[in-house]
Formats: structure tokens, C-alpha cells, sequence
């Protein structure tokens, strides 16, 4: 099991910690916060960014596959859709662009690719999550 804690500071500063490292999120200035740190959003794809780097650098470690390099980018926005019934609905679309530097076969080229969305965080998101709410008033 993995945990995070996370605290109220200031206005919308929030603390966060998961025992051995601490780190920060905000609001920006437009939405009343103090721009202090990344907004919940943006650690959301700053998690999906490095699972999938650090799931391309295990694989290709495995593999014995030199990379030259790779970076992300994720995108979040929210987009107009129909459900199935056509009613509407909004939905949250995330968009990656990686590169990935280096010599391979066309082989490892396709694999590679295949490897950027298997990474955990990926699944996790495109599978669905169910969240357990438990709230105490101390």
C-alpha cells in the first residue's frame, strides 16, 4: 500500500508528505490561490509523466534497449462528448506526447510505443478507480 498525507497551510497551500519526502500543491493566482506549487491537476500528470518514464527505463533496462533519452508531455482538458444514450456529458480527456531518443529496430519502435501506456498509473486512470470516502469530524 502506498499513502500521502496531506495538510492545510495557507489559503490553498496544501502539505503534502508521504513519510520520506515532502512536497507542496496550490491553486494559481486566478483561482484565489497563492501559485505556491502545482495544482492537484498537475501532479495528477506529473504522476502519469514519470510512471511512464521510469515503466520505459525498467523495460528497456530489461531488454537491454539503450535509450537516448525520453521526455513527456500531459495535457488535461475538459471536453463537450455524448454518452451512449446521447445524452451529454463532459469528460476529462489526458493527452501525451513523449519522445523517445535513441537507435532501435522498427521491432523495439513498436514496443516502445506499446509500453507508454502500460505503465501503472495509466491503467489506473484508464481502468477507473473506485474511492473510499471516510470522514471524521475531530
Amino acid at each position: 500500500m502506498v499513502w500521502v498525507t496531506a495538510s492545510m497551510t495557507e489559503n490553498t497551500r496544501v502539505a503534502l508528505t508521504n513519510g520520506r519526502h515532502e512536497w507542496k500543491s496550490d491553486e494559481p493566482l486566478e483561482k484565489e490561490g497563492d501559485d505556491t506549487g502545482p495544482t492537484p491537476y498537475e501532479l495528477l500528470l506529473g504522476s502519469l509523466a514519470a510512471c511512464t518514464l521510469i515503466t520505459l527505463q525498467l523495460y528497456a533496462r530489461h531488454k537491454g534497449i539503450a535509450l537516448g533519452g525520453v521526455t513527456a508531455r500531459y495535457e488535461h482538458e475538459k471536453q463537450d462528448d455524448t454518452d451512449d444514450l446521447g445524452k451529454k456529458k463532459v469528460v476529462d480527456v489526458l493527452t501525451s506526447h513523449v519522445e523517445i531518443a535513441g537507435e532501435f529496430t522498427d521491432a523495439q519502435r513498436e514496443r516502445l510505443a506499446q509500453i507508454v501506456s502500460r505503465c501503472p498509473v495509466h491503467k489506473t486512470i484508464e481502468n477507473g478507480s473506485r474511492v473510499v470516502d471516510r470522514v471524521e469530524f475531530v
